[in-house]
């Protein structure tokens, strides 16, 4: 197989096709069935899904839960309005926040912003990490807990940028996935966000299984590519852990030959991150920066969910090593003609 290069990972995807909504029923997105062995190829809908798999099979969710990630304050002085966008907790004791604010070149360091309505939050920008990056420092009297729920009084959840509406209440609910738990993600794993109560409980009652990872989606996952020659281009770290029970669970189901698929390329990176010389899944509390591009030797999911990604995005350059990269291009093209909707509240495809 020749090296593969950024523009092998170009399409045209009509601007109708991107999701704004999504489905009225998470079940109910439309799926994409993909047979890797004889390259056919099914339409059905999501709650098909079940059809596919049998007891002791396993699923590998992402249990990370997003936060309202999205905050909007006003400068000191000026009152213009900012956008900050709220990345990772730096250090609990100080109220440090790595954060993206918009416009970037109104704030600089010493500037104080000042949020809600009653200004009853304030923040000093300390750093400048990258350009549009800084580091904040929250100024609030009170514990923790206190201070937590205030920017979660103050935040909404962070909607993907290319969707154009504004955020409704049910985006609250509709950007996260049932299983999650564990707080830290900016954006939904959002394969999984096509679960529903009913579907998990007749997985359940069919005997498949469920472990968990946790895998806090950072913005990195969004960024794009700029080098042609995919070696050199870096993913951001986000923070990943495999414990025990999932390690269990999951290398039982290899040894005894079942199916193990992997909910989404998130749980399929946190998997890859962590595989045993015998390639098997070994546990793992850290970071991973791993960037999965053609060709790849995947160790130890045999199928997958995932939704339609962008043009030329690491999402999509990780579907092509595990699908075959022809096959992928035949099937996102067979997706554009159906009209199957894209990226986080689009429809999924399952890669057997």
């Amino acid at each position: 197989m020749s090296k593969m290069k950024l523009s092998d990972f170009s399409f045209d995807l009509p601007e109708e096709l991107i999701a704004e909504y999504p489905s009225e029923n998470r079940d109910e997105a439309k799926l994409m069935v993909i047979h890797r062995s004889t390259g056919k190829i099914e339409h059905k809908l999501f709650k098909d899904l079940i059809n596919y798999f049998s007891e002791g099979d396993v699923m590998i969710m992402n249990n990370t839960r997003v936060f309202p990630a999205r905050m909007y304050g006003n400068k000191e002085k000026t009152g213009a309005k900012i956008e900050v966008f709220l990345l990772r907790e730096l250090n609990r004791e100080s109220l440090l926040w790595d954060v993206l604010v918009d416009p970037a070149r109104k704030i600089r360091i010493g500037n104080k912003l000042y949020f809600g309505d009653d200004d009853s939050l304030v923040a000093e920008v300390i750093d400048n990490t990258t350009s549009r990056g800084r580091t904040l420092r929250f100024l609030f009297d009170g514990p923790y807990e206190e201070f937590k729920a205030k920017i979660t009084e103050l935040g909404e959840t962070p909607l993907p940028k290319y969707i154009k509406r504004s955020v409704e209440p049910s985006d609250e609910d509709r950007y996260q996935t049932i299983f999650a738990k564990e707080e830290g993600a900016v954006a939904a794993p959002t394969a999984g966000l096509h679960f529903s109560r009913e579907l998990l409980k007749r997985l359940e009652l069919k005997g498949i299984q469920f472990a968990e990872v946790t895998l806090h989606i950072g913005l990195g996952t969004f960024r794009p590519v700029e080098v042609e020659d995919l070696t050199k281009h870096k993913m951001d770290s986000e923070q990943v852990i495999i414990d025990e029970k999932c390690v269990k669970i999951v290398n039982n189901a290899k040894l005894n030959k079942k199916r193990v698929c992997a909910i989404g390329t998130t749980s399929m990176r946190s998997i890859e991150t962590s595989v045993s010389t015998d390639g098997l899944l070994k546990p793992y509390d850290g970071w991973t920066n791993k960037f999965i591009f053609p060709p790849y030797e995947f160790s130890i999911a045999d199928s997958m969910v995932t939704n339609f990604h962008t043009p030329l995005s690491t999402l999509l350059m990780m579907i092509s090593a595990f699908c075959g990269h022809d096959l992928m291009m035949t099937a996102y093209k067979e997706a554009i003609e159906n009209k199957y909707k894209f990226y986080s509240y689009g429809d999924a495809m399952l890669i057997l």
